[in-house]
């Protein structure tokens, strides 16, 4: 696994995009999933405020959160955006996670982030989202990346627009769209890593 710095450019740069990169931004280091992770991601993903709007309330499973590892490693595997866990620079705990994951159909990446309720306030959430999304743009090539969120979840629509994200479209069940371009990115390089501006 690579771990990375940015360079004097403020881009991420490695000689192996599909390598998992370990990130730090000014305040975060990310690191992508692994099976250590497990007990300390299902007590993110089974908080009862992290899954009201991601996982829409369900509950899920030990066995669930194994396959979302496994899943995000062959993603990053195969030169894909996977996801990281997310831990205050330099810290032990892990307090969340940011990156992309499949979801419709026919499946399509989507930016994912989520912190544990304490850590929420705090601009952390826009500071991860903005790495995986420096991530896509420089590091994997992507021309623009997508996101869904419940229309209610204000605080997830208000990362997205600090980013740059706009509205793609909103369907019946009370989904929203939002798309944001390379072009269109408002990313400001803050700390020897990108921020949202």
């Amino acid at each position: 696994m690579a771990a990375t710095e940015t360079g004097a450019d403020g881009r991420i740069s490695t000689a192996n995009p599909a390598s998992g990169l370990s990130c730090r931004t000014a305040r975060l280091d990310l690191a992508p999933f692994r099976a250590s992770d497990s007990a300390a991601l299902l007590r993110v993903f089974t908080d009862s405020d992290v899954r009201r709007y991601l996982l829409d309330g369900d509950t899920v499973s030990a066995d669930w959160v194994a396959e979302e590892i496994r899943a995000s490693t062959r993603r990053f595997e195969a030169g894909a955006g996977g996801l990281w866990v997310v831990r205050r620079r330099d810290q032990a705990p892990i307090i969340g996670f940011a990156g992309f994951r499949e979801f419709f159909d026919p499946p399509e990446p989507q930016l994912l982030y989520g912190l544990l309720p304490q850590y929420w306030g705090e601009g952390l959430a826009t500071e991860a989202a903005t790495a995986a999304c420096e991530f896509a743009f420089h590091t994997l090539g992507w021309s623009e990346i997508r996101a869904a969120i419940d229309v209610p979840n204000t605080a997830s629509r208000s990362v997205l627009v600090r980013l740059g994200f706009v509205p793609d479209r909103t369907t019946d069940d009370g989904t929203a769209f939002y798309v944001l371009g390379r072009d269109a990115a408002r990313l400001q390089v803050v700390g020897g890593f990108a921020t949202g501006a």
